[in-house]
């Protein structure tokens, strides 16, 4: 939460450097999958990273790293126990899509129309009863957009959601 806050302060004041280059995918979401792979175990979460290896995509490390670290977490915190959480990328023409999918509680048509804004309050409580402020999905929006992508989700109650996000290759 703290970093989160710090992060999109730095933003909204401009102080927040972008420096986007040539990187490869699978460093990001390994360092992600390593960072909060004792979180998932607390919960008997099976993290899978399913990124190629040699995947190369033009961003900031540090901006995609932070979108890439939230979805994970939140997917972690809507998932139950046993449950399973997938990391994968598909690159297009001028692209990647990066999906971040759980098979946690799912999210309703309504609370999908209040994510990503800044404008409505809304936070839910995870399976484990893990407090959100929803900062990080308003964060992630952000970072995405900086990079001339979007971000999105597809989600049913009870059967999962899948965050995606596009990022440039060149």
């Amino acid at each position: 939460l703290l970093e989160n806050l710090l992060t999109w302060s730095r933003s909204q004041r401009g102080t927040l450097d972008f420096n986007p280059d040539e990187t490869n995918l699978k460093y990001i979401v390994s360092s992600c999958v390593e960072l909060l792979k004792s979180t998932a175990n607390n919960k008997s979460i099976l993290l899978q990273d399913k990124v190629e290896d040699n995947l190369v995509v033009f961003c900031d490390v540090n901006m995609i790293t932070t979108v890439v670290r939230n979805l994970m977490t939140n997917a972690i915190k809507f998932t139950p126990e046993n449950g399973e959480i997938t990391v994968f990328a598909e690159k297009t023409d001028n692209e990647v899509i990066v999906a971040v999918k759980d098979s946690g509680i799912g999210i309703s048509d309504e609370d999908k129309q209040k994510l990503f804004r800044i404008d409505v309050h809304h936070t839910t409580i995870g399976t484990s009863q893990e407090k959100g402020t929803g900062l990080g999905l308003i964060l992630c929006k952000e970072f995405v957009e900086k990079h001339g992508g979007k971000i999105w989700v597809e989600s049913e109650i009870g059967k999962g959601s899948t965050f995606k996000f596009t990022i440039p290759i060149k």
